[in-house]
């Protein structure tokens, strides 16, 4: 009986292990995609004070290649929003791990309870 808990905990523990390193994978991620945003966003910024006939130019490998202002800050835009949405992607990816983890840990801590009671009446 005992060895059977322990072998139930042990999966749960493999379980958990692999839940906690895809939840340190997907806070990267995430932190890398607010860092993104924040880059696009000062970029937004700067091309707004430009002056009307200010000239763009856009880095493309070694190359600078002249680009429309307006072309530019649609791009930026474009870029933000599938941006945030990769954000929300993994903000909810994130929750669903944490919810994932919450019931792992809950159900280890039965397991353990499990084998105290068990231990006790031996």
């Amino acid at each position: 009986m005992t060895e059977e808990i322990q072998r139930k905990m042990q999966k749960e523990l493999e379980l958990l292990s692999g839940i906690q390193k895809e939840y340190r994978k997907a806070v990267a991620q995430k932190q890398q995609l607010d860092s993104q945003l924040n880059e696009n966003k000062a970029v937004k910024e700067e091309l707004s004070l430009l002056k009307k006939d200010a000239e763009v130019y856009k880095l493309i490998g070694p190359v600078l290649v002249k680009q429309d202002p307006e072309e530019a800050n649609q791009n930026v835009a474009k870029r933000m929003e599938y941006i945030s949405k990769e954000i929300k992607r993994t903000d909810d990816h994130i929750s669903a791990l944490e919810n994932k983890q919450e019931a792992l840990q809950e159900n280890l801590t039965k397991l353990k309870n499990d084998i105290n009671k068990l231990k006790l009446k031996a």
